[in-house]
């Protein structure tokens, strides 16, 4: 009998690389068949609260809120190696003005939203607290900033390659902050499975994620094809080096240091009162 796997993935080049020989039978699944459903990744975080999908993208921020439901799956992460999400503007900001503005934030539950409270703790103690915010879809960050309808933005996915085109300047790349405060990478998002489905279940399903990972790093060209589907604003060459950023050897699997730089990143947010709960971050081996 045939055991649906729903997965829930950002509509993004490195994701759609990711699970491209999974989407379109590139290797076999045995018993279990797959269906994607592509959602931006706040919108993942709010069903993963729901224990919706039996496999999804989510934050790692909001991992830390879905210990009861969900194991963290060793491959499929999103690591940020000395760069990441950024703060951009239409004028130059410094990071002491950060507090005092209002600033485009692509969703609460986000990895970037939390690590720029753990930045504006580092810049003023407490400023976190006050932050003044407004959500706005990850895609339309840009436009809005552009737009004067925000003093600054809180940008990820692909728009860390392209916010430049309209004008706009940076004032942080976060990942880099992290790696200077910490000398870690900085775990953005990562793939989790619903407990409930068994332990054999469970690890069959890692075995599988990781093998398409496998895959689309072996037939890059054609699952580079396969991504530019979801390549906003980018030619080939350039979604080849998004993807390359998100999907690489930390994808595969954490390994040591990326598996401290997740337990570091919640560490800190539980420590600063970001994160309500310590985090027992426990892997699917």
């Amino acid at each position: 009998m045939t055991q649906l796997i729903r997965v829930g993935h950002s509509p993004d080049p490195d994701d759609a690389f990711m699970f491209h020989a999974l989407a379109n039978d590139k290797i076999p699944t045995g018993d279990f068949r797959f269906t994607h459903e592509l959602q931006d990744i706040e919108t993942l975080n709010r069903r993963a609260l729901k224990g919706e999908l039996e496999v999804t993208a989510v934050s790692i921020h909001a991992y830390s809120y879905l210990l009861d439901k969900y194991a963290l799956l060793p491959s499929g992460c999103s690591m940020g190696d000395k760069y990441g999400p950024m703060v951009v503007a239409k004028t130059p900001l410094k990071l002491a003005d950060l507090p005092t503005i209002k600033i485009a934030v692509p969703g609460t539950m986000t990895t970037a939203f939390l690590t720029l409270q753990l930045l504006l703790e580092d810049v003023k103690p407490g400023s976190s607290k006050t932050l003044q915010y407004e959500v706005v879809p990850f895609d339309q960050i840009l436009d809005y900033v552009a737009a004067g309808k925000a003093d600054a933005g809180l940008i990820i996915h692909e728009g860390q390659l392209t916010f430049q085109n309209q004008g706009l300047q940076l004032v942080v790349d976060l990942g880099v902050w992290w790696q200077e405060k910490t000398g870690l990478p900085l775990p953005l998002g990562g793939n989790v499975v619903r407990r409930d489905l068994g332990e054999a279940t469970i690890r069959e399903v890692s075995r599988l994620l990781k093998e398409s990972i496998e895959y689309g790093l072996k037939h890059r060209k054609e699952a580079l094809d396969h991504a530019l589907h979801y390549a906003r604003d980018m030619d080939s060459t350039l979604a080849d080096k998004f993807v390359g950023m998100y999907v690489n050897d930390w994808t595969l699997d954490y390994g040591p240091r990326g598996r401290e730089a997740v337990r570091k990143l919640l560490a800190e947010g539980h420590r600063a009162g970001l994160i309500p709960n310590p985090v027992d971050v426990q892997f699917v081996e």
